[in-house]
């Protein structure tokens, strides 16, 4: 990103200088960047838009140079042929595979061409993802349909036009494409889900800060924009889902407040200041894309930098104060890893809801990233449950540090670490020493055995690169852009549009024989109703499964960026009755008793048996 800001001044400096007047804000010590800053490290002193320009004369060469497709074209352009890995490139690591417990996973291409790099990217629950990137970056590989380009609000031509499309919608089964037209720049912004499955969709940069953006689930459906509905720019914001279906956001570069999303067409007058966010920024703003999660009494647990909060959004007051999590910085772009672990309802009362931090970068990572100096990322994981009081962080070490993975939690519990790199931090070119293979974290286990290494990808996932569990159990891994546009020749990490499937060990030639299957017709259509009960039926392919063996869970998907996977949460689900009659199965479970454990919409449910999930089925819950 237009990495960061430098330390300019305080106050009292300001004053001695003479620059300071009485509108001035006193905790604004930040200065912005000249551009030459912004591109440093990004092209190594070269600036440039790589991807090549078509020749050719007329109509047909202004449509390709616009980006407009042409009369029943694609609009989908061949990706660039790539350079051969640099020396930076070539230093990446792979760690020991764990083969202790069979097979460790395995990597396979969905596509070579995605028309755009997946900053952003999120599951829908009509069968597609969608990915989309920022305005600024310039030409995608995909061209928007004739007549379907959107003005250009940064060109310094009157009426120019940009006909490249920034957002598609990702079919992640055939690798199929449609391009999705953005108006407003999304540049570093957030997103949730709402009741209906529908995507509310927050900030951005320029014209798009303010900006919110709704897009539903269909085949033909396109964003609906509505700009200037936010009192603050959200830049680098998260946005939480609350318990009944609104949103909450927070934070963002020099937002140190937060706010709730207005309604479509709405706008907010003024938004509320947080102490934490002012508290927590430095001279590299460490504490962007804060980690927020919905606790299960309601409050939110709020992570900036090295601080965190329990918050109760309602009344505007901190419940409590948490221990500082020490040895470096945890938030962009710093970039750890975070998620709420599994809410396990089956444990009633005794119900634990822990948040868990992994890896991130120094203090001044950034700093020494601009003097060509890349420090090891942080090697340390972290968890604590906020609504203990007293609470304190107990930590476990990585097999390798990490900066800018993605932590996914799979249906079975356990959580993939993935992408990102060994050193430095986040940033256009901050980052050094690609991390190639994906960890296993088992949460239950005792620590010290909680860690195991995978079969590596040969694709470096660095900078805006994201992750997103399927329906089916595999994971997507899209994205990566290190550069300021897209470049695929002449710098060390190549802008990736190349699309990969991981899947886990969960589903190896030894286990998958046996994965059960949800009967679709049996799963009510109504859906699953707060502290009802829901019941429905699988199949496996061999006898022998009883109730033991059986766990029912449902996943939020998240809105992933930037190594954070907002409002990701899994449940697993008590099992009150079950009968089997040879390889047919009926499961009873009780549905989540309230919206503050799980928000309304939709949910992705999996049956495992004996270790193997199902394909999920998409369930609503709702009231």
């Amino acid at each position: 990103m237009w990495p960061l800001l430098r330390a300019a001044v305080v106050y009292a400096a300001l004053l001695a200088a003479g620059e300071a007047d009485g509108s001035h804000d006193v905790l604004d010590i930040f200065g912005t960047r000249s551009e030459s800053d912004y591109y440093r490290n990004a092209f190594q002193g070269r600036q440039g838009q790589a991807v090549p320009l078509p020749r050719g004369g007329g109509l047909r060469r202004e449509q390709q140079e616009l980006g407009a497709a042409g009369p029943g074209g694609s609009g989908l352009s061949n990706a660039p042929h790539r350079s051969a890995p640099s020396k930076v490139a070539l230093d990446s690591l792979k760690l020991p595979v764990d083969t202790s417990a069979g097979f460790a996973g395995g990597w396979n291409l969905v596509s070579e061409n995605s028309g755009v790099s997946a900053m952003h990217l999120v599951v829908m629950r009509h069968g597609k993802a969608i990915m989309f990137d920022t305005c600024t970056t310039g030409r995608s590989l995909m061209r928007l349909p004739p007549g379907g380009c959107r003005p250009d609000p940064r060109s310094k031509q009157p009426g120019a036009m940009d006909c490249w499309a920034h957002a598609v919608e990702f079919d992640y089964n055939t690798g199929a494409l449609r391009s999705l037209k953005i108006m407003t720049d999304t540049w570093c912004s957030s997103g949730a889900f709402d009741a209906d499955g529908n995507m509310v969709q927050t900030g951005g940069f320029f014209e798009g800060d303010k900006s919110v953006r709704y897009l539903s689930a269909c085949g033909t459906c396109d964003w609906k924009e509505f700009p200037k509905s936010l009192a603050d720019g959200r830049w680098y914001g998260t946005q939480l889902v609350l318990p009944d279906g609104s949103f909450i956001v927070i934070g963002g570069r020099r937002a140190f407040s937060y706010e709730f999303v207005p309604a479509a067409g709405r706008a907010n007058a003024k938004a509320t200041p947080l102490r934490l966010l002012r508290d927590t920024t430095d001279d590299v703003e460490n504490n962007l894309y804060p980690f927020v999660n919905l606790l299960p009494d309601g409050t939110l647990f709020i992570f900036a930098n090295d601080r965190s909060i329990v918050f109760n959004y309602r009344t505007g007051q901190v419940v409590r104060e948490l221990p500082i999590l020490p040895g470096g910085a945890r938030n962009y772009p710093a970039s750890a890893m975070s998620t709420l672990l599994p809410l396990d309802l089956r444990k009633g009362a005794g119900l634990s809801a822990e948040v868990i931090i992994c890896g991130g970068a120094t203090k001044n990572a950034f700093k020494l990233g601009e003097t060509g100096t890349f420090p090891p990322a942080l090697r340390d994981c972290a968890r604590i449950n906020p609504s203990k009081p007293g609470a304190r962080w107990a930590l476990d070490q990585m097999p390798s540090g990490r900066v800018m993975g993605d932590v996914l939690i799979l249906p079975t519990g356990d959580l993939l670490m993935l992408n990102g790199a060994a050193k430095g931090c986040s940033g256009w070119g901050f980052g050094r020493q690609a991390l190639l293979s994906p960890v296993l974290y088992s949460p239950y286990l005792r620590r010290g055995k909680r860690f195991r290494v995978l079969n590596p990808s040969n694709i470096p996932r660095m900078y805006h690169s994201t992750s997103a569990l399927l329906p089916d159990a595999t994971v997507l891994v899209a994205g990566s852009n290190t550069n300021s546009a897209y470049n695929f020749s002449g710098v060390d990490f190549p802008t990736e549009v190349r699309v990969e499937r991981f899947t886990p060990p969960y589903l190896g030639p030894q286990l998958s024989p046996n994965r059960p299957a949800i009967d679709a017709a049996s799963v009510p259509g109504d859906g699953m109703r707060y502290g009802a009960r829901f019941t429905f039926r699988f199949t496996t392919p061999a006898q022998g499964v009883g109730q033991g063996d059986v766990k029912v869970t449902m996943y939020a998907p998240p809105f992933s960026t930037h190594g954070y996977s907002m409002n990701q949460r899994l449940l697993i689900l008590p099992v009150t009755a079950f009968a089997a009659q040879g390889q047919r199965h009926t499961v009873t479970v009780d549905a989540p008793p309230k919206p503050e454990l799980a928000p309304p919409g939709y949910y992705m449910v999996y049956v495992v048996a004996k270790g193997v999930p199902s394909k999920a089925a998409w369930v609503k819950i709702h009231k």
